[in-house]
Order: structure tokens, then C-alpha cells, then sequence
């Protein structure tokens, strides 16, 4: 898993290996400078040799200035890469999630992505930041400590051997077991994540229907779910510093009991001893960084593999095998049995076997009721999901022909759950051309009826909407989003349900505009009301993921039962 993260670091790396070398050169000097207090101790001060002691301790100092220093780099190194780690790691997963088609969007909570990109990256960042700097020092501090303790006395080391094993052993213990449960905490992360998001979105809502007493027992109960997850993998891992406490108390016991002795027998000398206890220090300093480590890793290990499944996720759609050089001609579109599932099942068909032919420039609207898939039928046409049988053909050629920048391009929607960002109301529009004018921005505007509004705010178009558009009225903003698909000028305009929230009145003049200035772009309108679609060129009736007939609104009215009540129904709403 590690692997697939380090080239995220990109020009970091430079920092990532500089890091571990500094605190090589920081723990080699920590090193030296007990053995130079001991000769100090048996050798100076043994002798009354105050030349010998200030020329050593001369060097201690330089060695301490020098080990400092390396300490610092080392950790502004290691702080560097770290954090370019994240980065990078996020701009990849960031980009993998814009490549993903909606159905691998619909493996994927939006939620559990958030957390990925926030939490888990954050558990990884400090975990490689560790890994750089303490997991170098650790390991080279015990192994060294441990060298320098047995050049000392061979036979007090000997305390170590019996230390070291036992504490190996109840970490590996202790990980084994945690890991899992940290992995269902950030599942349950995931959920009370998605508790918040409902929540802050349909703020309004919860407000309007007083709601307030259910939603905080709803996140209270997504904050005891996560609790108790977090308690069981804590409750293992914090067994780590009582272990790794009497661990070193009973090796300090040892050491100084052992050490006593053979100091009183004359076999080891007092500054020695004084070495041998400041190197016995470093040893337990460097299991208990050790210990802290691996607490990290038990939790980052969840986490990274968290973000490897991202980065794992087989892409639904792809353009691999398109026509580089292929354009949308026309706006036409041919569906030839056409079937799809979001299951991929040919027992689960959400469409069944779609035979349409819409000519370019043509006026289409879909009626149908509650899940009869009117959406997931025109969602197919600029590939946001791909076809489980059958074929789709825009401009004469099928559209996985297409590279799909180059048939999205062609293709405009305006989907049910109108979306707008944060920024001036121009900054929106020009989502739909980048480099419009005022003039076109202007145009379209007028022709989505959302002119008249917009210029009653005081900034006109340098409104700023705030995000998701909280400024603007239902019906402004599906004017909003009309007018910017507008401004792609396309080959194709979808509409799905996007009048709903305007008033009859508007609605016929966003119409009428449509058939003045798209003459040439082909027109798909998803309604509930009929009178938004009966001046068509043609309508589709969906029923239950079936085309169950196709015609004008007098052919209909005639002819098809479905259409026929839904009109009666509507008028008799009307009278």
C-alpha cells in the first residue's frame, strides 16, 4: 500500500530523504557524548586533570550544538515531506473522484469520501512524518544504545535481552487485535460525517418543520456509535504504555541492582555505570518512540487502506479506445436496444430494450410517472452511466466513439437537483463557457427569464450567491442553471424537470425562447406537466423502464391510455 502513496510526494521527496539522514547524524553524536562523560568521570576527574576535562568537554558541547542543529533540519525536513505527502495525496484522490462515472460515485458515500480526504489523510500524513524522522531515530538510538551499553559491560546488557522480546511480542499482540476495530471507527466516521452533511444542507428544512429534537438525537446516536467503536480499539491499544511502563521500571531495577553489585565488586567503574544508565535511558527512550509509533501505524494502517481503495477504483466509463479526432456533428440521438442496470444484472434492468430515434434540432419531452427512469434514460446520452446492453448513437456515431470531454462538451444538462457554487452569479453562468462575453452572458440570461431578477440585485451580476446558491429562490436557480447550459451553445440541451419550481407563465417564455434561439440544438424536456411538453415535436412516454409510446400530444391524447389520464388529471387540477 505504501508503494502507491510515495509518488504522491512528487518533488517532495528530496525532503524525505534528507530528513532520515539528519537524524542518522543527530543520534550518532547523542551517541558518542555519554562515553566521552564517562571518560570525563574516570579519567579527568580520577586525575585531577582539568586540561583533559576542558578539552573533552569542549567536544561535548561542539557534538551537543552539532546534534542539535541536525535535530532542527530534521524535523523541518520531515515536516516539508509530510505535508507534501498530504497534499499530494489529496490533489490524487481529489482527481480520481472527478473521473469517476456516478456509478462508481454510487459505491462511494459522499460522506466516506470527505472522511478519506480529510481524516485519513491526516492520520497518513503524521504517520509518514514519523515514519521519516522517529521510525529512522528509534531503531539506530536502540541499536547504538545497545552497542555502546555491551562495549560497556557485556554481562548488565544481558537485562535487554529479556526486555526487548517481551515488549516485541505485546505490541504485535496488541496491533493485531486493534487494527480491525479502527477500521469499523472510521466507518462509523463515515456515517456520523453523514448525519452532519444532511443535517447542514437541509438546515431550512429542519427549521421549517421543527425538527431540531430529532436531529440531535440522530447525531447523538451517530456520536455513541462512534464512541463505543473508538472505545473498543482504545481499550486494546492503551494497554501499550502500561507494558511499556514496567517494562523500563523493571530494567532500571535490574540495572541499578546488577550495576550495584559489580561496582562494590570492582568489576566496573563509576563513570561507566553513569554511561551505561544514561545509555540504558536512551534504549527505553527509543522502545517507548517505538511504542508511540506504532500506535500510529495500527491507525494509519485503516486509514491508508482507505485511500487505496479510491486510488484502486476500476474506473466504469473510459475513453481510452475513443476517436481522438471524432466532433459531434449534429444533435442527433439513436437509442438501439437499449437496456441498463445500476446492479450491472440482467435480472435488475432499471431501462428495458430502448428503441428512439430523435433527429437533430428536434424538440423531445419524456412523461412518465415516479421511477418510470426518465432520468437515467437521458443520463446515458453524455455517458454519466453506461449502458448494460445495446448501443447510444449522438451525431451518427456511438458515443463510447466519443472521447467524453468532447461529447459532455456537446451535451448540456440541467438536472432535478439544481447545483450552483460559490461566487458572483457571472462566475456561475460562465461555468457553461469560460471565456463568454457579457453580451452572450447577458443573452442567455434573458432567454432563461433570469435577467430581470438578477439585475434587481444591487451587484447585478457580481452577486455573490454564497454556496449552493442559499441567495436565490428555487425557481431563480433553475433559471440560473438553464441559462448557463445555455452558454455551452450545445449540440444537445437536456432539461430534466428544470421549470418545475417557475410559474406557468415563465415557463411558456423559457419555451418560446428555446424554439427562437435553438433552432439547430436538440431539445430533451423531462416534465410533470404536460403543458410543458405538448407543443414538442414529439413525446416519449416512459412506463416502468419501458417506452410505452411515442408521438405528438394530439396522437397521444388519443391514443395513449398513460398520457391521456395524466392530462385529465392535470386539467381537472386546472378547472
Amino acid at each position: 500500500m505504501i508503494r502507491k502513496l510515495l509518488p504522491c510526494l512528487g518533488k517532495y521527496n528530496i525532503y524525505a530523504i534528507l530528513a532520515p539522514i539528519t537524524v542518522i547524524g543527530e543520534v550518532l553524536l547523542e551517541m558518542y557524548i555519554p562515553l566521552l562523560m564517562s571518560k570525563i568521570i574516570d579519567i579527568g576527574i580520577k586525575n585531577s586533570d582539568i586540561g583533559y576535562i576542558m578539552k573533552t568537554g569542549g567536544l561535548m558541547v561542539l557534538m551537543a550544538i552539532i546534534s542539535l542543529a541536525l535535530g532542527a533540519l530534521s524535523g523541518r525536513f520531515a515536516a516539508v515531506a509530510s505535508t507534501g505527502l498530504a497534499k499530494g495525496i489529496r490533489r490524487k484522490l481529489f482527481h480520481k473522484i472527478q473521473d469517476f462515472s456516478f456509478a462508481n460515485i454510487d459505491r462511494f458515500s459522499t460522506a466516506s469520501l470527505i472522511t478519506r480526504i480529510t481524516t485519513d489523510v491526516n492520520h497518513t500524513q503524521i504517520a509518514f512524518m514519523m515514519a521519516i524522522r522517529i521510525m529512522v531515530r528509534a531503531p539506530i538510538m536502540l541499536i547504538s544504545a545497545t552497542i555502546m551499553a555491551i562495549s560497556i559491560n557485556s554481562r548488565l546488557s544481558l537485562v535487554f535481552f529479556f526486555a526487548i522480546p517481551l515488549l516485541a511480542t505485546a505490541l504485535w499482540l496488541i496491533g493485531s487485535r486493534a487494527f480491525p476495530y479502527f477500521r469499523k471507527m472510521l466507518k462509523k466516521m463515515d456515517y456520523m460525517n453523514a448525519t452532519i452533511q444532511e443535517n447542514l444542507i437541509a438546515i431550512r428544512i429542519v427549521k421549517a418543520f421543527v425538527r431540531k429534537d430529532y436531529e440531535n438525537d440522530k447525531f447523538t446516536e451517530a456520536a455513541t456509535v462512534l464512541k463505543n467503536a473508538q472505545k473498543k480499539a482504545e481499550k486494546i491499544l492503551i494497554l501499550n504504555m502500561p507494558i511499556m511502563t514496567f517494562t523500563m521500571n523493571a530494567s532500571i531495577i535490574a540495572i541499578i541492582w546488577f550495576g550495584g553489585h559489580f561496582i562494590i565488586g570492582g568489576t566496573m567503574q563509576a563513570g561507566e555505570f553513569f554511561s551505561f544508565i544514561t545509555y540504558v535511558t536512551q534504549v527505553l527512550i527509543s522502545l517507548m518512540m517505538i511504542s508511540m509509533i506504532f500506535v500510529q501505524i495500527v491507525l494509519s494502517r485503516a486509514s491508508v487502506s482507505r485511500i487505496v481503495e479510491v486510488f484502486d477504483e476500476q474506473l466504469d466509463i473510459t475513453d481510452d479506445n475513443a476517436d481522438i479526432g471524432l466532433n459531434v456533428e449534429d444533435g442527433s440521438i439513436v437509442f438501439e436496444n437499449v437496456s441498463f442496470s445500476y446492479a450491472k444484472d440482467a435480472s435488475n434492468l432499471t431501462l428495458t430494450d430502448i428503441d428512439l430515434n430523435i433527429k437533430s434540432g428536434e424538440t423531445v419531452g419524456i412523461i412518465g410517472g415516479t421511477g418510470s427512469a426518465k432520468t437515467t434514460l437521458v443520463q446515458l446520452i453524455p455517458r454519466l452511466y453506461d449502458v448494460f446492453d445495446g448501443r447510444i448513437l449522438v451525431g451518427g456515431h456511438d458515443i463510447r466513439d466519443y472521447r467524453l470531454n468532447t461529447l459532455r462538451d456537446a451535451v448540456a444538462m440541467v438536472l432535478q437537483n439544481n447545483v450552483l457554487f460559490s461566487g458572483t452569479i457571472k462566475d456561475n453562468l460562465k461555468w457553461g463557457k469560460e471565456d463568454a462575453t457579457d453580451e452572450e452572458i447577458v443573452g442567455v440570461s434573458k432567454a432563461a427569464q433570469a435577467h430581470d431578477f438578477i439585475m434587481s440585485f444591487p451587484d447585478g451580476y457580481e452577486t455573490n450567491l454564497g454556496q449552493g446558491g442559499v441567495n436565490v429562490s428555487g425557481g431563480q436557480k433553475q433559471r440560473l442553471c438553464i441559462a448557463r447550459a445555455l452558454l455551452k451553445k450545445p449540440r444537445i440541451i437536456i432539461l430534466d424537470d428544470s421549470t418545475s419550481a417557475v410559474d406557468t407563465a415563465t415557463d411558456s417564455k423559457i419555451r418560446m425562447a428555446f424554439r427562437n434561439n435553438l433552432k439547430d440544438t436538440t431539445t430533451i424536456i423531462i416534465a410533470q406537466r404536460i403543458a410543458s411538453v405538448c407543443e414538442a415535436d414529439k413525446i416519449i412516454v416512459l412506463n416502468d423502464g419501458r417506452v410505452d409510446a411515442v408521438g405528438t400530444h394530439e396522437e397521444l391524447l388519443a391514443g395513449n391510455r398513460i398520457y391521456r389520464e395524466v392530462y385529465e388529471s392535470q386539467q381537472k387540477g386546472v378547472a
